[in-house]
């Protein structure tokens, strides 16, 4: 059921370790990186709601969610296939605007699908499943150009890109298609206990305008708990783009003393931080086993996130 978050989580380790050293050797400058990544967060404040408010109205032969994991894998292993090919920096900001867009169009349903499969009692245990399949895609994606390079893979294509990131791309296609792909083929989902009642609420709520009054509503009607954990998650993402951006850049800079992107100085010290990316995932999915044993003791859920 979760093992389709490896190839998700393998399209987002390569773009988070690879975009900026990418616009770099397209020479784009420093100063405008913020701007190309704008594809990642508004794509996802504007797909993840109307997606999960569409699936929430889904019933058809691939069933509920399973339709939209397999139409983004689609899309987003084709971006992530021709990433590396881009010549210039507009082709490299389009192709990650469709690879953010179809990659949402694929997580947001899979966030729901353990709920909607799991009774309460074991759902814990199934975000920390997929916790555990985000750190193994991420870690492998991470690493890969590095152990690619360490593996005797030398030169770089025409526009600077190393061979090593556009291989490290390919693979991150398949491995995103053919993960999605097992749990689309592998996982059954099971219709509404009342299909009339489904069906009618779908009549009564059809067309984007009845989905944006959905999402408007659950805002303003959420839980007091999840206007605390909006207020956590703000503050974390208002930071965690900062490093994405220009952690690869500042290793190669600082640590490697790069003179510029065309120093093979460069390509290693963005490697480098690609494994210092890969080594924080493990972390991630290390930490993961151990959460629901905390839950159950007496460090309460707060307590365990806070620490």
């Amino acid at each position: 059921m979760s093992f389709g978050f490896l190839g998700i989580q393998f399209g987002w380790g390569l773009q988070l370790a690879n975009m900026s050293p990418i616009y770099k050797y397209l020479h784009a400058e420093e100063s405008s990186l913020p701007y190309l990544w704008l594809a990642g967060p508004i794509t996802g404040l504007l797909i993840q709601p109307v997606i999960g408010s569409m699936s929430d109205r889904t019933w058809n032969r691939l069933s509920r969610r399973r339709p939209y994991f397999l139409i983004g894998a689609i899309l987003a292993s084709i971006a992530l296939f021709f990433m590396p090919n881009s010549s210039a920096v507009w082709m490299a900001a389009g192709m990650l605007w469709i690879l953010d867009a179809s990659i949402n169009i694929t997580m947001e349903p899979f966030r729901a699908f353990v709920a909607d499969k799991l009774p309460e009692e074991q759902r814990t245990l199934g975000f920390v499943m997929q916790s555990f399949f985000i750190g193994i895609g991420q870690t492998l994606a991470n690493a890969l150009p590095y152990l690619f390079t360490a593996l005797g893979v030398v030169g770089v294509m025409a526009s600077g890109i190393p061979l090593s990131v556009e291989y490290s791309f390919k693979i991150g296609a398949v491995v995103f298609l053919l993960a999605v792909v097992w749990t689309v083929t592998t996982s059954r989902e099971y219709p509404p206990e009342d299909i009339a009642a489904f069906e009618r609420m779908k009549r009564e709520r059809k067309g984007i305008g009845a989905g944006f009054a959905e999402i408007f509503s659950s805002i303003s009607e959420m839980p007091t708990t999840m206007r605390q954990l909006a207020v956590v998650q703000f503050f974390t993402w208002f930071a965690l783009p900062c490093m994405w951006q220009f952690f690869e850049l500042a290793v190669a800079r600082h640590v490697f003393v790069a003179p510029d992107e065309k120093s093979p100085l460069f390509a290693n010290g963005t490697e480098w931080a690609g494994l210092c990316f890969a080594v924080y995932n493990v972390v991630c999915f290390a930490i993961a086993f151990l959460l629901p044993g905390l839950q159950r003791s007496r460090v309460a859920r707060v307590s365990t996130h806070s620490r």
